[in-house]
Parts: structure tokens; C-alpha cells; sequence
């Protein structure tokens, strides 16, 4: 399992123990609020007691404890009401709802509904009801798992969002270290062997093996030119799709193994697009070179190309082994390949350069084991 493999089940990990926080956190905090539920209802009932014993008193009755109670009553909210709804007595309502009748009118009826009512005993048998609700303390308890969680669910956000932008960044600084070392080495060679291919034309050596060098040479100094643009922004130009593409398939047709044909479909009219030549050639040898490597015994490539008013769309289809369906979002990261050799980075920097430098998109279009893979390619088209 690589590495990327890895770092996907790490994130299904910490969104497991984050769900078991937030799950902990809401058992924890419901079983507190029904705590404080049950002793704001018995609070409740001793404020409607000790009205009712005030109401029922006579003069000698020492009322100091009821008065007490009542006054203690500091948090939770309620009306005093007759059969009527006539509104005898109420304790801490907001100031603005005491100083409205419609008002205090509308919160007797939110208490109504609420369905939050205890009888209280008048001297004259007659029946009144204490509406209450909750305190503002265990409203804003019952809303903090929710705040809490969101506080949670935004810094692991940003936490992922930091990791992730410092993983890419660290990913940048290795891909064009080792893309300029590259050129830097391959340029030194490439130096001398362009001076040796001048000695042995003065040795008069057959043209034709000559010629066959100097064709390896110059692919030697567009690798080198490639790497070398790895890093900075290489300089972006219109140009014909169809013949960019015409030329990468050529070159690689003449190099593939002869159980497997290379076939190009060109669009039936020039498709313009904003291009650098050696990198999106680049692109197209890779997903052929890809594709050969998919391919066991004899079979088939097709390269095709196709317009729409906004875009440019290159298909490059194979007849190989396919992708199985659990690796078809890994095949674009670094390090992932099936094959025994390479560092699997040719799909990692195809879908690079086509989506920074070109502004592009690159997918897996289809893809069934046994039966082949088609990747794509979406550039913007331009006018003619």
C-alpha cells in the first residue's frame, strides 16, 4: 500500500474520531441539560407553590419563605394566567416584551403551545396556570455541542487545508529541484556529443548513421528543453492541436513495438488552443507510452481528436489490461504505477502540465480490466 493509499484511510480515521467527539460531546452534554431540565421544572413548581400559598394566606401566615422563593426565581421565565388568559403575574420576560401588551400577549401563547403549564390554587378554589420555559443559560447550553462541533468540523478544515497546501508546496520544490538537476545533467552529455557528432561528419561516416544520431541528439535537447520548464512558466502560444499532436504521434509511432498500431484521428478542421509545444507533446508521449506498457501481445492505440464551440478534447484509448475501478482516482499521484520499473510520476506531471500550465483538465474517461483505458484531455479552444 503506498503512501497516498495510506494518507486516505488517516482521513477516514480522523473523521471517525472526530464523529465519536462531536457524538461523545452531544451524549455528554443532553444528559446534563436533561439534569438541569428536571431542576428548572422543580423550580418551577415550587415558585407556582409558593404563589399559591401567598394567594391563600391569611394575615397571620409568615409568608417570608414563600417570598423568598419567589424572589429567587432569577432565570426562568414564566406567566401567571387565569382560565380567561388574562395575565396576573409574570418574572423575567425581556424588557421589551413586559413593555408591549401584544407582545406579552404572543409569549403567553408561545408558552400555551409549548404545553409547559402548572396549576396553581387561588384562595377561592379558583384555578390559574403557571406558564414557564427555559432558562436563557440552558438555551445557550443546548446550542454549544452544535457551536462546538462547528468549531471542530472548521479546524480540522483549516488544518487539512494547512497540510495540504504544505504537502503541495513541498511536492513543487521536489519536482522542479529534480526536473533542473535533470536538464543540468543531460545538458553536459549532450554538449559532447554534439561535438563528437561533428568529428565523425569530418571522418566522413555514413550520412544515414549520422543522420539516425542527430534525430536522438535533438530528443535528447527536447527532454533537457522539457525538464528545464518544469518549475518556471513556459511560454504558451496558439496552436493547431491537430498538428502538435500529429507530430508527438508520429515520433512514438515509428518507436513502438510492431504488434501495436498507433492510429490518429485528427479533427475534420484546425483546433487552435494555447499550447507549449514540448510540454503538451510531452503529455501525448507519455499516454502513449502508457498505453504500450498496458498492452500485452499485439493491440491497438487510437489518438483522437474532437471539437465542441469551447473546447478542444484529445482522447487517447488503448486496448490493454484497464484500470481496476478502486485505482481510477490514484493513477494521477505521484508514486503510483503498476509497473515494476519507474517512479510512477509520467501521469502525475501529465496532469500538471496540462491543468497549471494549460489551464486544462485530464481524466480517466473509461476504463474496464481486460478491455483497455481512455484517458482525456479538455483544452479551451480558440478561434481560428
Amino acid at each position: 500500500m503506498d503512501i497516498y493509499s495510506r494518507k486516505n484511510y488517516w482521513k477516514v480515521a480522523l473523521l471517525i474520531f472526530a464523529m465519536l467527539i462531536g457524538a461523545a460531546t452531544l451524549f455528554y452534554t443532553e444528559s446534563f441539560l436533561a439534569d438541569l431540565r428536571q431542576a428548572e421544572v422543580k423550580k418551577a413548581n415550587l415558585w407556582a407553590q409558593a404563589m399559591s400559598a401567598v394567594q391563600r394566606a391569611d394575615a397571620k401566615t409568615d409568608l417570608t419563605l414563600a417570598y423568598q422563593i419567589i424572589q429567587a426565581n432569577t432565570t426562568i421565565p414564566v406567566i401567571l394566567a387565569n382560565e380567561a388568559d388574562s395575565i396576573l403575574a409574570h418574572k423575567n420576560l425581556p424588557q421589551r416584551v413586559q413593555n408591549t401588551p401584544s407582545k406579552m400577549r404572543a409569549r403567553l401563547r408561545q408558552m400555551q403551545a409549548e404545553g409547559r403549564r402548572i396549576e396553581v390554587q387561588f384562595a377561592n378554589n379558583q384555578s390559574n396556570y403557571l406558564y414557564y420555559q427555559n432558562s436563557t443559560l440552558l438555551t445557550q447550553l443546548r446550542l454549544y455541542p452544535v457551536v462546538l462541533l462547528v468549531v471542530i468540523s472548521l479546524f480540522l478544515g483549516i488544518a487539512y487545508w494547512a497540510f495540504s497546501g504544505s504537502r503541495r508546496a513541498e511536492q513543487n520544490q521536489v519536482w522542479n529541484g529534480l526536473a533542473k538537476e535533470t536538464a543540468h545533467q543531460i545538458g553536459t552529455p549532450l554538449s559532447s556529443l554534439l561535438g563528437w557528432l561533428e568529428m565523425l561528419r569530418l571522418k566522413e561516416v555514413d550520412e544515414t548513421t549520422l543522420g539516425e544520431m542527430e534525430k536522438d541528439i535533438h530528443r535528447l535537447q527536447t527532454i533537457t528543453d522539457r525538464f528545464s520548464k518544469i518549475g518556471s512558466q513556459p511560454a504558451i502560444e496558439k496552436q493547431d492541436v491537430n498538428e502538435v499532436t500529429r507530430q508527438a504521434v508520429h515520433y512514438l509511432r515509428s518507436r513502438s513495438p510492431r504488434l501495436i498500431t498507433v492510429q490518429l484521428h485528427e479533427a475534420p478542421q484546425p483546433a487552435y488552443a494555447e499550447l507549449n509545444i514540448a510540454l503538451y507533446e510531452w503529455v501525448i508521449e507519455n499516454l502513449i507510452r502508457n498505453a504500450i506498457d498496458a498492452i500485452e501481445g499485439p493491440g491497438r492505440i487510437i489518438v483522437e481528436l474532437t471539437t465542441t464551440a469551447r473546447s478542444v478534447q484529445i482522447d487517447v484509448s488503448d486496448t490493454g489490461r484497464g484500470i481496476p475501478a478502486g485505482k481510477m482516482g490514484q493513477v494521477f499521484r505521484p508514486g503510483y504505477s503498476t509497473k515494476k520499473r519507474g517512479w510512477g510520476l509520467g501521469l502525475s506531471l501529465a496532469r500538471r502540465i496540462i491543468q497549471e500550465y494549460h489551464h486544462g483538465r485530464i481524466t480517466v474517461a473509461a476504463s474496464e480490466p481486460g478491455q483497455g483505458t481512455t484517458f482525456r484531455i479538455l483544452l479551451k479552444r480558440l478561434e481560428s
